[in-house]
């Protein structure tokens, strides 16, 4: 079976080149690659959604075989099927299905059935190919779509999938496409995707499903994304990230009728002591009040001395972040405690965390090497190195490698807001340089 492009032309370039081109606007070629189990991908035109695609396949350690579950848009076929053989045609060539790996899928599933109806129009799938192919020319699929699934149903295929990776030993990575919701006002429709997005980095598919008919989300690969997670906890998953959100509106410049769109990748990468050290600790005073003790055996990176900054995401926009500039505890551990409940309740820019909000925060920890003195801006490199601007007891920082700020102007004017320094006053200028943990 040879299935040919469908929407070439339309959602992307029919044209090798045009295609190559425009990919090559929308991923990050210096993004640093992770080991993933799986990912959430969505898959409209490239113009509105590509820049959401893009970022988030940027961050994947790309494996053999990619399976890709979409949903059915089209009403065609089996509401639950799998191709297990053959090739997807795109402008760059040919991709082939993992054969071995779909037929074992086959075998031991007691939902999924082969059928090449339910693809021969469907979007979902075919959209993720060039992104993959990009990165890889020689990679394998797996297509599968769910429609009119259950929650139960979700779970079960999920599990299988997770079996058939387990049976075959195949290094391979699960790919769930979807838009979010669908023509609602921005605000709106990112509110209600907030919830979704929600239920999936808690890897909750039951919540997911919960909140999606309670808040009425239109999002059409409900069913491929609950798959994925039950999936991906077989498989191990232990996080989720954000990775990228948007809707069309950022693109037209229509926000009255937009369409969601979330990029996200599943984990089981464990979080490093220093970062479970401020989870723990954050986690247990804003349930109970009380201040947690640092852990009897402290790990090298504790056991230091040094300025510590503690800082927290939500949805991936700053919801935290408060440090000193040199160490103020005997140790990194006691440091951490100090700064994690600080961040959490103190940061004047933000009301204190909520219990409810734990399940959304990311944590992430830099420990800072003793700030030098330098002589002008030209020893400053604003992805190395962080900022101290002084000017008698006033003190502003800024930590290096932060998205939107790319030049050492920016640095130095950002830290004298911060202490209320004049541009005209004079002023000393400290470098540092930060291990950072997440």
């Amino acid at each position: 079976m040879i299935r040919q492009p469908v929407v070439a032309g339309q959602f992307y370039p029919g044209s090798a080149s045009q295609l190559k081109v425009m990919i090559e606007k929308m991923v990050d070629a210096e993004a640093e690659k992770q080991e993933v189990i799986g990912l959430v991908s969505p898959h409209a035109g490239y113009m509105y959604s590509g820049p959401v695609a893009g970022a988030v396949i940027s961050r994947v350690k790309f494996k053999d075989t990619f399976i890709i579950l979409g949903p059915n848009h089209t009403g065609r076929g089996k509401p639950l099927s799998i191709i297990s053989k053959g090739k997807w045609q795109t402008p760059f060539g040919d991709v082939e299905i993992d054969s071995e790996l779909a037929q074992h899928l086959l075998s031991i599933t007691r939902h999924l059935q082969e059928d090449d109806a339910a693809h021969a129009f469907e979007h979902s799938i075919e959209v993720q190919l060039p992104f993959l192919q990009y990165f890889r020319p020689d990679v394998r699929i797996v297509p599968i779509t769910l429609s009119f699934a259950s929650i139960d149903a979700c779970k079960e295929i999920g599990k299988e999938i997770a079996r058939a990776i387990k049976d075959t030993g195949r290094e391979a990575v699960i790919m769930a496409s979807s838009d979010m919701t669908h023509y609602e006002p921005h605000d709106t429709a990112a509110r209600k995707d907030r919830q979704a997005i929600d239920a999936i980095l808690r890897l909750d598919e039951d919540e997911l499903f919960r909140r999606v008919e309670e808040h009425n989300i239109s999002m059409c690969g409900c069913a491929p994304v609950a798959s994925l997670i039950a999936a991906a906890r077989e498989l191990g998953a232990t996080s989720a990230e954000l990775v990228k959100y948007q809707t069309s509106g950022d693109t037209s410049g229509d926000y009255s009728a937009v369409v969601g769109y979330a990029g996200i990748i599943i984990k089981a990468i464990a979080m490093h002591p220093l970062v479970q050290h401020a989870k723990n600790t954050i986690e247990t005073y804003v349930t109970s009040g009380d201040v947690i003790s640092p852990p009897e055996e402290l790990t090298p990176e504790m056991q230091q001395k040094a300025g510590v900054f503690v800082s927290l995401h939500k949805f991936g926009e700053l919801r935290g972040c408060i440090g000193t500039f040199e160490p103020t505890k005997p140790n990194v551990a006691e440091e951490i405690i100090s700064n994690a409940i600080s961040s959490a309740t103190r940061d004047p820019r933000f009301p204190p965390v909520a219990t409810e909000e734990l399940g959304d925060l990311e944590y992430s920890v830099d420990v800072l090497t003793k700030p030098k003195p330098i002589k002008n801006k030209k020893e400053l490199d604003p992805r190395k190195y962080g900022v101290i601007v002084e000017c008698g007891f006033r003190k502003g920082l800024l930590l290096p490698d932060l998205d939107g700020v790319d030049t050492v102007d920016q640095q130095v004017d950002i830290c004298c807001q911060k202490a209320g320094i004049l541009p005209s006053e004079p002023m000393n200028l400290y470098r540092f340089e930060v291990m950072r943990y997440k």
